[in-house]
């Protein structure tokens, strides 16, 4: 929309969808852990629920850490009773280690002395059956359990995007005009739509899998500190070996991700603006140049996400490594004990099988940290625009207003987009109920910035603007705005249709209303003769609409609307000529009873206006009528011969 950029070229920032397209990536990230803790703050809500997932996984944890222990009683069941079949019977245990002893196997008689083998006794199948029936017992309620977190992990996380998502939308409502002008609209959405998803998987996958691989690290910990402490502490060597390894590969990979996403905005903020403006596009001949500006942001997304995804992913396998090279020490020392009798054969295959847990959860961790420090840049962006500082408040006792009576008066009213360059200056200015004020200049002069500022889309720098006699920063702004109706030299429309669409903003959108008002703006034949009329369906984009159609569509949306007071920003620009004078004659009617704002190029447009504002660096620098202004052959005269002589030539 038109009036949602500064006006003109009075140095104000016209950022645009293209502002800062080009421009380098941030190096690193802003502040890792203040963004996780941020996010973290935002399951703020769900505090309940997280307690009942942290018990839970804590619950199913120390079940499923009871299970290697308990296969290892079958193990040594298994293990004794084949060697119980191997002995004769009748024979005591201490006979047989003697006998051993004889023929110089000690090592043989010390593992069965410390055993609980049963000369002659087979395997115990009963027994084992029943271990093993508890085993399965275990694991199947530890899955259960971690199906049930698993379920309400799910909904804390969509709750909590859900909450991001309201937050951001909120956000941009609150957001001063100077903020879109300044970002690029496509890198804009990115921190809405792809940000957000991005947050949400990272989140899902991330959050309650990182719980559950701290607590098996602490619960097999413990299991295997109970079997053998001296097995353990070489366990313990891969905690600080495979932490200092993923965070010196976490650092590098972390700033990649941030200039991921930053690229993955850039990007579609150009996707996003040439395919806006496809058509001019090919017309201006900028096809090669659009194609070139996206290679550079591809290639840049390209390399920038190549780095963070491999720099991540060898984190996984650098754990790894390090776990399996435990698990060798740990096999090669755990025979030997076994040899030895100091520690019995299910003890070990329990050991190895809990080292085993304890390397993958460290594996997990690492490899999770891509998806965390992912989401954590995501969040960062998005997080920029939840800061980013927001129109001021309005006043806590603000005067009521229903209906305007159209008075609006400037009093010494300074402006500038940027404090060095100053627009307007002491402007002084009072237009009567129901006149008609048109505002005419060259470009940059501030007459888009003037009805800017009416509308409290801009604060004044110094001066105040009153409508009614009441100051307009004593109005709520949505009371205050609800006053104006504005026609635009840019057009917008809603996916939705014919109907809907001119009835947008109406308090009372009836249907015979609708009507009165395509009929007021001559576009009730149109309509009327599309294949499903007013239900018709309609997008920004449909090309069986012409410029015109559309046009007149919005004119028709301000006879709906009913204002107190009408913008018109060269309302009929789009409007053959024969339709513009249909066009004037209905805002004729339009205009009676109320104060009308007409910014106009074409000034043969306004030469019924009660008061003719010239403008010029943002400065009244002549006023009055049509015919005043001739005769006094000044800045007015020269503007509107310039504009008949231009046509007279062509």
């Amino acid at each position: 929309m038109s009036t949602m950029r500064p006006a003109g070229g009075g140095g104000g920032p016209r950022g645009g969808p293209m502002a800062g397209m080009l421009g380098a990536p941030p190096a690193k990230s802003k502040d890792f852990k203040g963004s996780l803790k941020r996010l973290l703050r935002e399951l703020g809500p769900e505090r309940k629920i997280l307690t009942l997932v942290l018990t839970l996984i804590s619950t199913a944890v120390i079940i499923s850490s009871f299970g290697p222990k308990i296969l290892g009683h079958a193990t040594n069941y298994i293990f004794n009773g084949y060697l119980g079949m191997r002995m004769p019977a009748g024979v005591t245990k201490a006979q047989a280690v003697a006998a051993l002893r004889a023929q110089g196997q000690n090592r043989l008689a010390d593992m069965l002395e410390k055993s609980s083998v049963v000369p002659g006794v087979g395997i115990d199948f009963t027994a084992v059956s029943k271990i093993l029936l508890l085993a399965l017992a275990l694991y199947l309620i530890s899955a259960f359990i971690m199906w049930i977190q698993a379920y309400l992990m799910a909904g804390v996380t969509q709750r909590s995007v859900s909450r991001l998502r309201q937050l951001a939308e909120e956000k941009l409502g609150r957001l001063p005009l100077s903020y879109f002008d300044t970002q690029s609209r496509g890198d804009l959405l990115s921190r809405v739509t792809n940000d957000i998803d991005n947050i949400s998987n990272s989140m899902q996958q991330g959050l309650s899998q990182i719980l559950n691989s701290l607590l098996t690290v602490l619960s097999v910990l413990v299991m295997m500190v109970w079997i053998s402490w001296q097995l353990a502490l070489i366990s313990l060597i891969a905690i600080p070996l495979s932490v200092f390894a993923s965070v010196r590969i976490a650092k590098r990979s972390q700033r990649e991700f941030i200039a991921q996403w930053d690229w993955t905005g850039k990007l579609n903020g150009h996707v996003e603006e040439m395919h806006t403006g496809h058509s001019l596009v090919k017309v201006f001949g900028h096809r090669d140049q659009a194609i070139k500006d996206f290679s550079h942001l591809n290639e840049n997304l390209r390399e920038s996400s190549f780095k963070a995804q491999f720099m991540s992913s060898i984190i996984m396998p650098t754990t790894t490594l390090i776990s399996n090279l435990i698990y060798v020490g740990i096999a090669v020392l755990g025979g030997y004990r076994v040899a030895t009798g100091s520690m019995s054969l299910g003890d070990v295959q329990a050991f190895i099988q809990y080292s085993r847990s304890f390397g993958m959860p460290l594996a997990e961790i690492a490899g999770l940290m891509n998806t965390v420090q992912s989401g954590v840049a995501s969040a960062e962006r998005l997080f920029e625009l939840l800061d980013a500082a927001e129109e001021s408040t309005d006043t806590d006792t603000p005067t009521a207003i229903t209906r305007a009576i159209g008075e609006v008066k400037f009093e010494n009213v300074f402006f500038s987009y940027v404090p060095e360059q100053p627009l307007i200056e002491n402007l002084n200015l009072t237009v009567k109920p129901g006149e008609t004020i048109a505002i005419v200049g060259p470009t940059g002069a501030g007459k888009t910035t003037l009805v800017n500022l009416i509308m409290r889309f801009y604060e004044v720098t110094s001066g105040r603007i009153l409508l009614d006699g009441v100051d307009i920063r004593d109005y709520a702004r949505d009371d205050l705005r609800r006053q104006f109706g504005m026609v635009l030299q840019d057009t917008w429309l809603f996916a939705g249709t014919m109907r809907e669409n001119i009835a947008f903003g109406s308090q009372d959108p009836s249907h015979d209303k609708v009507i009165d008002a395509a009929k007021a703006a001559n576009i009730d034949h149109f309509v009327r003769s599309l294949p499903d009329g007013y239900e018709s369906l309609l997008t920004d984009e449909n090309s069986t609409v012409s410029n015109g159609e559309r046009q007149l569509i919005t004119i028709a949306r301000a006879f709906m609307a009913d204002p107190a007071i009408l913008i018109l920003d060269e309302a009929t620009s789009s409007v053959d000529t024969r339709t513009e004078i249909l066009v004037q004659k209905a805002m004729a009617n339009l205009r009676k009873g109320r104060t009308s704002f007409v910014i106009a190029h074409r000034l043969s447009t306004i030469r019924d206006a009660d008061n003719i504002l010239v403008m010029n660096q943002g400065k009244i620098i002549e006023q009055g009528k049509h015919d005043e202004l001739m005769a006094e052959k000044g800045f007015y005269f020269n503007l509107y011969s310039s504009q008949f002589a231009s046509a007279i030539e062509s």
